[in-house]
């Protein structure tokens, strides 16, 4: 008779599984937009007095490639792989700070994203093993 040695998963699993659920949606948002800033630039005002280190058309690539990615990863994390939570992590933060920079062309939308990536920081990092413990279980 064999004993398998079982880790207590808590609840917290479900905020690994959203996480990656929101990871999805802002990586296809990420791609909606950037698609959009590509191919209809006009559509975003930009001012003198913001920052932006590319033209409209230049972040509008920036943001589709890191869509691109972060629906990868997204996907990839759903599966339970270890390294799409480091992976995560990372363009998270990446996409933090893109939308920090994005925040004078589109503001409210830019602020409900950097909340959205702080509450998925905190899932992945406190309690993304127990994401894997569930699939492998």
């Amino acid at each position: 008779m064999t004993y398998q040695t079982r880790h207590h998963v808590t609840g917290w699993v479900g905020w690994v599984w959203f996480a990656a659920i929101m990871i999805l949606m802002s990586g296809l948002f990420n791609v909606v937009s950037g698609l959009y800033a590509i191919f209809s630039g006009d559509f975003y005002v930009a001012t003198a007095r913001r920052l932006l280190l590319f033209n409209l058309t230049g972040w509008g690539w920036v943001h589709l490639v890191l869509g691109i990615l972060l629906v990868v990863v997204g996907a990839t994390l759903l599966a339970g792989q270890t390294w799409a939570r480091v992976v995560a992590v990372v363009l998270v933060m990446l996409n933090a700070v893109t939308q920090l920079i994005w925040i004078a062309v589109n503001p409210w939308w830019s602020l409900v994203v950097i909340a959205v990536d702080l509450v998925v920081l905190y899932a992945l990092t406190v309690h993304g093993r127990e994401a894997k413990e569930v699939v492998e279980g």
